[in-house]
């Protein structure tokens, strides 16, 4: 796969706008600042494909990538408080029609900051996929922010922490800095088709 080639195809902010899936998708879900554009870029070794935002809450579209024969989407954040009420209602309308709406999701990359257990905010986000029946895997980011003691302390206690939703899903260490799963991840897309 020719990552040189990636491009931003389009953004929609409205479940209206969606339009029909006509390639398979891998897309990148997680809370604000869990840094997944930070990822999307690190993938596609570029450092402004996708728009990386010092503050949270702030990626309030659905925003489309596409490589060669796929495409890469990046979710908007859940779970910043201070997103206002009718913001949140957009939101969660957005994600239940991008989800509900048949298309090619080959791989939900579910992004958990390695450093803290999941939120509330990830444990529905995993369990609406298991419901749903959505392929997904947890990518911890962040990891290189842990010394080796937290880093082992954390991967072993990930799994109790996801309970059911951690069975049998492969769990991934990442660092948009310096570049640690990203080849897993790119085996997935590369796999996948």
């Amino acid at each position: 796969m020719n990552y040189n080639k990636a491009n931003y195809e389009k953004s929609f902010g409205t479940a209206e706008q969606l339009t029909a899936s006509d390639m398979p998708e891998y897309c990148f879900s997680g809370r604000s600042n869990v840094g997944k554009s930070s990822l999307i870029n690190k993938i596609v070794n570029r450092k402004s494909l996708a728009r990386v935002s010092a503050s949270p809450g702030k990626t309030v579209t659905i925003n489309f990538y596409k490589i060669d024969t796929i495409r890469l989407v990046d979710l908007p954040g859940y779970g910043y408080a201070k997103v206002p009420f009718g913001e949140r209602t957009r939101w969660s309308d957005l994600m239940e029609s991008y989800f509900r709406t048949g298309r090619d999701i080959k791989m939900v990359f579910q992004l958990i900051d390695m450093r803290h257990p999941p939120t509330d905010f990830d444990l529905s986000m995993l369990d609406f996929l298991y419901q749903m029946n959505i392929p997904y895997c947890v990518v911890l980011t962040k990891c290189d922010k842990l010394n080796k003691t937290q880093f082992n302390e954390r991967m072993s206690l990930i799994k109790d922490e996801l309970g059911e939703f951690g069975e049998g899903i492969k769990i991934i260490p990442a660092s948009a800095s310096s570049g640690v799963g990203i080849a897993e991840i790119k085996t997935i897309l590369e796999g996948n088709n």
